[in-house]
Order: C-alpha cells, then structure tokens, then sequence
C-alpha cells in the first residue's frame, strides 16, 4: 500500500473531506486518516443548518460565499445535499424583543452586511402560520435553510473519493513527527508521509494539535437534538426565538427537528455523548408553547454529538505559526455546517497558494494558541 501523499487530511467529518476533495481537485494526492468511521461524531449529528442570520461578523465574509455555493451545491458534490432554501427567523414573542432585533440589523449594515430584515407581524403569519399568534415580529434571512446531513456525507465522500481521495477509517493518529520536508504520520499500525497536514480533527484538534507543537485552550459541546414522529406540513423556514434555547425545523420526510444548543455532556476520551433528558425538555416546552399542534406528537428519538468549542466560539482556520504545513481547520463551536462548503476552498488555498484571498483574519490559529 503507497502510503505517500501531497497531503494527508486528520479527520473524516464533513470539514476534513471538503478540504480533502478541494485539494484533490487542485491535482493534490490525498489521504483522509479518521479514528472512527466518516461523519461519525459532529457532522452525523448535527441539525444541518445553513444559517447566515445572527453569524459573527468575522464569519460573515467566507459565510456568505459558503451561501452562494450551497445555492449551486450540486456543482461541487452532484447532490442538491437535501438543502431547501426557505429561509431562517429570529423570531420575537413580544415587543420588546423587536430592540433586539433591530440592534442585530443594524449592526450588519454597519459592519456593511444586507442580508437580514426584519418582517412584521402579517408576513411573519404568512411565512409561518402555525406559529402562536402573540409573535409580534422576526428578523429573517431570506435564502438561508436546511439541509440533509446524511446526505451532505454521503455526496461529500463519493465525491471525494471519485475524486482520487483515499480514506482510511479505523485509523486513529498516535504521533506524528518532522522528519526533513516531510510529515510522518503513524495510524493505527501504519505511517504515512506528505508534505501538508490538515488538522480537522474535530473534537480532538488539540491533541493532534499538540503531537506538531500547537497548544490550544479548547472546550467541548454536546449539542443536543430530538426528532418527532412524521407529521402533515407544519412550517418550511427554520425558526428561533429571542430569548429561548430553541431551534425547529421540518425535514423532508415531515419529521420535526427540535434543537437550540442545549448541552448533554461529552466524554472526550471515550468518544461518547449523554443525552440529557431534563434540558431537552426545555426545548420541548418551547416548542409546545410557540406550536400548539405538536403537543399530542411523540418524540421518537434524540442524540447528541462532540464537537471542539474554542474561547471566542470562533473556529480556527489557518496555518501553523509555528509548524510548516500544518493547516488548522477545527473548533467550529456548533455552527460549522454552513462553512463546509468553502472552508475546503480556503484549505486548498493556503496549500497549493501559500495563502488566500478570503478574509478569515478573523479565524487565525494565532489568537487561540497558548504557551506550552
């Protein structure tokens, strides 16, 4: 087995295998190592949100262009991923979380950023008509929306792979070392070499992190998830509200999707997440007050995921400062569905250019790494 590459990618969730299939596009040979199997932890459990709406400001800029890529996404993977364009709501129940609302616009426009509105009462019942009446108002991003991520994974590693990409799962990184130009990696009971290394490890970024020299501060999330029965066409946008812990959709199979950041608990060594049954039904009661129609539903499962959070809840996107070619692509802290699309991009950038274009100088390994 040649176990020579241009670059090998450090983790097989959705980030490691755009980066991967961005390089491999760019004439790179590609090898992606995950410890456990593609998508398995982060990217297999998320609500596969495609949000610009309420986004930090530093992700804005490689946000907005991961929206236009979504928009044509059958370009990049040869699926439409199950992505439905029908927008996102920051709704307020009351009058006085429209200030909130308004602040949030206007600081975008200020930042010079148009992709946001606030709707009034009348269009917010048009665009959500089961919603509970006393909602006054929402801010909206128009052609933000969900996608399938099961689907998002499987048309990201097809294409990955037709795209020449090898992917060993199974094995896990236990060191890796300088050796001359070259990178050396040791997986399980083989080692591999490239000149580049991309650390999308995911929950696990700052131990291989670590292994090149790299120390950073990170924390870790369990975001938390349920799903309910099928159930007739209840709402096409994705919905959150001011003030509550909540985040709803409608799949295409009419499931309803029911998440909002609430935190199980995460074992980091053992690779296991706990669902926590007392926060979920926080999120439950929200929905039942906000939705009267899906008090009789059945919750039919829940689950949670591991994910890296960093300090500022900022992911890390850039080269080592410290160790050539190394990329550090992780810390996506809940939010990092949307990015996939461009963040291999930017990946493919810093190794086949030396640098990029895109502003994430905002997102520098640099701000986050601590003394060792």
């Amino acid at each position: 087995m040649d176990r020579r590459s241009d670059s090998i990618v450090i983790g097989g969730g959705l980030h490691g295998l755009s980066a991967a299939l961005h390089l491999a596009r760019a004439g790179q040979k590609v090898t992606i190592l995950e410890e456990s199997w593609v998508g398995r932890h982060a990217s297999g459990a998320s609500a596969a949100g495609v949000r610009t709406l309420n986004r930090a400001y530093e992700e804005l800029p490689i946000s907005l262009e991961a929206q236009d890529m979504w928009h044509n996404i059958g370009d990049l993977v040869s699926s439409d991923c199950g992505f439905h364009a029908d927008g996102q709501i920051w709704v307020a129940e009351h009058e006085a979380d429209i200030v909130k609302l308004e602040t949030r616009r206007r600081m975008s426009k200020k930042q010079g950023f148009t992709h946001e509105e606030i709707i009034g009462r009348e269009e917010l019942r048009t665009l959500v008509p089961s919603l509970a009446s006393h909602c006054v108002a929402g801010l909206i991003s128009r052609r933000d929306g969900a996608a399938d991520p099961h689907k998002t994974l499987a048309a990201f590693r097809a294409s990955a792979e037709a795209a020449g990409v090898r992917i060993f799962e199974g094995y896990g990184v236990t060191q890796v070392t300088r050796q001359g130009a070259v990178w050396q990696v040791k997986a399980g009971q083989s080692v591999f070499e490239a000149d580049t290394l991309v650390n999308a490890a995911g929950a696990w970024a700052d131990r291989i992190a670590a292994m090149v020299g790299d120390r950073f501060d990170l924390g870790y999330k369990a975001s938390m998830m349920m799903v309910t029965e099928r159930v007739a066409p209840l709402l096409k946008p994705v919905v959150s509200v001011v003030g509550r812990p909540l985040s709803f959709k409608q799949t295409d199979q009419g499931t309803l999707v029911i998440g909002g950041g609430i935190q199980g608990r995460a074992d980091i060594p053992a690779q296991k997440s706990f669902v926590d049954f007392t926060g979920l039904a926080i999120a439950a009661r929200a929905v039942t007050e906000l939705f009267q129609q899906t008090k009789p539903l059945r919750i039919v499962r829940a689950w949670t995921g591991m994910e890296a959070k960093t300090p500022d809840l900022l992911p890390v996107i850039g080269p080592s400062p410290q160790a050539q070619g190394v990329i550090h692509l992780f810390g996506f802290s809940g939010h990092g569905f949307q990015l996939v699309p461009v963040t291999g991009a930017i990946v493919a950038d810093l190794v086949t250019m030396g640098g990029t274009n895109r502003v994430i100088s905002g997102l520098d390994p640099k701000r986050l790494i601590t003394e060792s």
